[in-house]
């Protein structure tokens, strides 16, 4: 295994890991990590529970889906911090056709790992936070960026220059793992029409109908 020097690629983590020789160095925001690329942490009172995985952008994310077909309650959904709970309460409640969204996440199996999900409101905002692609600034008006948790908790909404773009090359806007400049869904339902999701260009937490189409990105946790 190469000395550690920077970020190594996916594809090098895992021959490390393949051959055993994966020494579970220092996390880095954007490094390769457990099937996808390391972006943060989420826990409580800011003490970590999970770190984040984002998944591959070729492989992991959709363009295009609805969160549901039908402007109606998807029961249990609403935690802002427990994704795969979200989803797999989604799955349980229809089928692809019903949840576009949540299944294609929910269905995936990238680097051996079949946990992937689709993100809740508070794990998304910290890959905004931490992987935020463009210069752009931050929208102060509406407020975003509460997350209690972030960690650190973070008990203050964005300014314009914070978050910052990420210093991770591959998730700068055209960068290979970049987020589009665009809203992309979270598996936290806001009512029985609508759902939460996040800007990726000026950080802006809002929520749309159901039945609108707009990005996804599957992520899984590792435990701390």
């Amino acid at each position: 295994m190469p000395s550690y020097s920077g970020v190594f690629t996916l594809q090098a983590q895992m021959q490390a890991i393949a051959a055993g020789t994966w020494t579970g160095l220092p996390l880095v925001i954007g490094q390769a990590y457990q099937g996808g690329y390391y972006a943060g942490q989420i826990g409580v009172s800011g003490v970590a529970t999970h770190n984040l995985v984002i998944g591959p952008v070729s492989s992991a994310e959709s363009s295009s889906k609805q969160y549901k077909n039908a402007q109606t309650a998807t029961t249990g959904a609403d935690s802002v911090i427990d994704g795969p709970q979200n989803t797999a309460d989604i799955v349980a409640d229809g089928n692809a056709t019903v949840y576009p969204a949540g299944h294609f996440c929910n269905d995936l199996v990238i680097g051996g790992y079949s946990d992937w999900y689709m993100p809740a409101k508070n794990e998304l905002e910290v890959c905004y936070y931490n992987l935020k692609p463009t210069t752009t600034s931050n929208l102060t008006s509406p407020a975003s960026g509460i997350n209690a948790n972030a960690v650190p908790a973070r008990a203050s909404n964005y300014t314009a220059g914070d978050p910052a773009q990420t210093s991770a090359t591959d998730f700068k806007d055209t960068g290979a793992e970049d987020f589009a400049a665009g809203f992309y869904w979270s598996s936290t339902e806001y009512s029985a029409t609508r759902s939460w999701g996040q800007y990726f260009s000026t950080g802006y937490q809002d929520y749309r109908t159901k039945t609108s189409s707009f990005r996804v990105r599957a992520i899984r946790r590792v435990a701390v």
